[in-house]
């Protein structure tokens, strides 16, 4: 049986909350807990893969990815 490699990317990408999520959906809610974010303006750094990268595309009225 051959081996399956596992490439990993190597980057990671620096998610910012900078805008509060009161009065959004609760979907929208959802989304960023899930990424561990609990306080305004933290940021977390994350797998730089496509899934993170739509993720904050779903809000980004809420998240940016820091430089």
């Amino acid at each position: 049986m051959a081996k399956k490699e596992t490439k990993e990317n190597g980057g990671t990408i620096k998610i910012q909350y900078y805008k509060s999520m009161i009065g959004y959906p609760k979907k929208q809610k959802t989304i960023v807990k899930s990424l561990g974010i609990t306080k305004l303006n933290q940021i977390v750094e994350r797998a730089d893969n496509p899934s993170m990268r739509g993720i904050v595309e779903k809000v980004p009225h809420l998240l940016r990815i820091v430089e």
